[in-house]
This record gives structure tokens, C-alpha cells and sequence, in this order.
């Protein structure tokens, strides 16, 4: 049983033109052992676009690619034919497969905040696949709601793995749900003081293992995206 909070302050931060990412877990030049991955979960990027900048077209392969838009507008375009532009609230699955070319950038209209998560799946060697849904039904007083992934209409290559978003006004209490692995990510707003921890701000995230029900209240209007992951606790 543990629980462990990673800061945004302690988040890995890469800067190009046009372009501010916060990687949650080692990536390229930015290596730490203790933060390699959490289960199946071996990228958490928060990622926040100029207008008309991003990722140009690039290969990825045997990956579960989550994508949540935060705000603006992103454009999606992949090899198996998919042209898509994702808006606030907006949730799309890319299971990379045996192989995806894909680009992601802002519109023109503006910049785009987005978090994205990459998955190790189960099976190796599948068909790419594109799936996309909205989390307009995650409203305050309306707890958890499962956007991708278990309890959802979009699937997740990974069993058991659920990802659901939380909007939450301030003062509003969620108890969070019980996984071998739980990661609560603070999108916007803040988590007010707790038994666990000091209060929690945008960027900052909750990692636990093995630990009971535990609740959160919103220090402010607050939106939480949390993963839970019903596979095996062992080291990752």
C-alpha cells in the first residue's frame, strides 16, 4: 500500500518552438529510474500547443494512445485514413497496433492544451484502430464518468483499465475508486488539504497502489482525470 504524489514542479519539462511538454515519466534526454512507468502506463504528457504548431507526422507502433483535449481545438490525421479535430472535453483512443503514422497539432484558431497518456497493451501486432468520445456527461455533483477504456464506449487494449473524468465545484467531495493501481491527475482547479497530502494543484497527480477508498474535496471548481488499472500490482 502506497501513496505516492507527483508534482507539476517535479514533472520533466521540454520546450521547442511553439511547443511546452511536462513528461510524468522518463522520456528521450530526461531520465529518472524511479520514473519509468505506473502498471501499464509508460508516458503522461501534458502537453500545451501554439496555434498551428504541434507534432508533425510520425510512426508510433504497439501503444494505446490516449488522448484528452483540455482546451482549444486539436487536429488529428493518421495512415489509416482518419482526419479528426478534437475540442475541450473530447477523448480519443489511437491503439497504434502494428503500426500508425499519425500528426497532431493545434488549429489556427488558437492554442491547445491536451493530456496523453501511452499504454502498453495486452496483444502486439493488432490492426490500428481509432476511436473518439465526448466526456460532456462528467458534470459537478455527477461523480466519476468513465470516458474510455472499462464502463465506456471506447476500448482500451489494456483489460481492466478504466479512464474517467470528474468535474467537480468547489467544496465538492468524490470518493475515488479502489485499483490494484489509481492515477488522479489535477487538470485544472485544486484538491484541498487532506490526510494525504497537502492540497494538490493543476499538474499535480496522486499515484496510489493497494490503498483503500480514499476522498478528495475540490478546494475550487476542480477537473480530475483518473485512471484505474485492475491488473496486477506488482513492481513495474
Amino acid at each position: 500500500m502506497t501513496v505516492h504524489i507527483r508534482r507539476s514542479s517535479a514533472r520533466f519539462v521540454e520546450r521547442e518552438p511553439g511547443r511546452r511538454t511536462q513528461h510524468a515519466f522518463s522520456f528521450g534526454a530526461h531520465y529518472d529510474p524511479e520514473w519509468l512507468s505506473f502498471g501499464p502506463m509508460v508516458c503522461h504528457d501534458d502537453h500545451l500547443l501554439g496555434s498551428g504548431n504541434g507534432f508533425e507526422d510520425h510512426p508510433h507502433s504497439d501503444l494505446e494512445i490516449v488522448t484528452y483535449v483540455v482546451s482549444g481545438t486539436l487536429l488529428h490525421e493518421d495512415s489509416v485514413g482518419t482526419s479528426a479535430a478534437l475540442g475541450a472535453g473530447e477523448v480519443a483512443v489511437l491503439s497504434a497496433g502494428s503500426g500508425v503514422r499519425h500528426r497532431e497539432v493545434a488549429s489556427d484558431a488558437g492554442a491547445a492544451r491536451f493530456v496523453q497518456v501511452w499504454l502498453r497493451p495486452d496483444e502486439v501486432g493488432a490492426a490500428p484502430v481509432y476511436a473518439r468520445a465526448s466526456s460532456a456527461a462528467a458534470v459537478p455533483g455527477g461523480g466519476l464518468v468513465p470516458i474510455a477504456g472499462t464502463g465506456s464506449e471506447v476500448e482500451v487494449g489494456v483489460a481492466g483499465a478504466s479512464y474517467g473524468v470528474a468535474r467537480l465545484a468547489a467544496n465538492e467531495k468524490l470518493i475515488l475508486p479502489v485499483a490494484p493501481r489509481l492515477h488522479v491527475y489535477v487538470v485544472s482547479g485544486a484538491l484541498a488539504r487532506s490526510s494525504l497530502a497537502a492540497p494538490l494543484e493543476s499538474g499535480d497527480a496522486f499515484c496510489f497502489v493497494d490503498e483503500p477508498h480514499h476522498q478528495v474535496t475540490a478546494g475550487a471548481p476542480t477537473e480530475l482525470l483518473v485512471w484505474s488499472f485492475a491488473g496486477s500490482s506488482s513492481p513495474e
